[in-house]
């Protein structure tokens, strides 16, 4: 099971020629990232990173065609892999039926001074529900 959520591109994520400055991808994606917490997984991330904290390790993008101002895109994210600590995800920005943006992901859930720790079970379950069938 997937999350989808659009954003619409603005003129603060584009270069003066009116497309999307890389860098600005990645803020969406971490958008997307908080969004999938609050609205899929019933834990908003201003929650979670009171007492800890669940950052990006590890993320990898390829830009496949430029998004312009004025541009909707449709992002899906879909969780791949769920560790003790650790989600892994993928997640994909279309404009239409054109591909912008592939990416994935891992976070890890961390207490406040860095040290990896289970998912809490209420956020482990939601996230067991939305991956994949093998």
């Amino acid at each position: 099971m997937a999350f989808d959520v659009q954003i619409p591109v603005r003129f603060k994520h584009c270069d003066p020629a009116g497309i999307v400055f890389f860098p600005r991808y990645f803020e969406m994606i971490n958008d997307v990232v908080e969004d999938w917490f609050a609205q899929s997984l019933g834990t908003p991330f201003e929650v979670l990173v009171k007492e800890n904290g669940a950052p990006t390790v590890e993320i990898s993008a390829g830009f496949t065609a430029p998004s312009l101002h004025g541009d909707v895109l449709d992002f899906r994210l879909t969780p791949v892999r769920l560790g003790r600590s650790s989600v892994s995800y993928e997640i994909t920005a279309h404009c239409g039926d054109e591909l912008r943006l592939r990416c994935s992901g891992t976070l890890v859930y961390i207490q406040r001074m860095g040290k990896s720790q289970p998912w809490p079970d209420s956020i482990r379950e939601r996230i067991e529900a939305q991956l994949p069938s093998s």
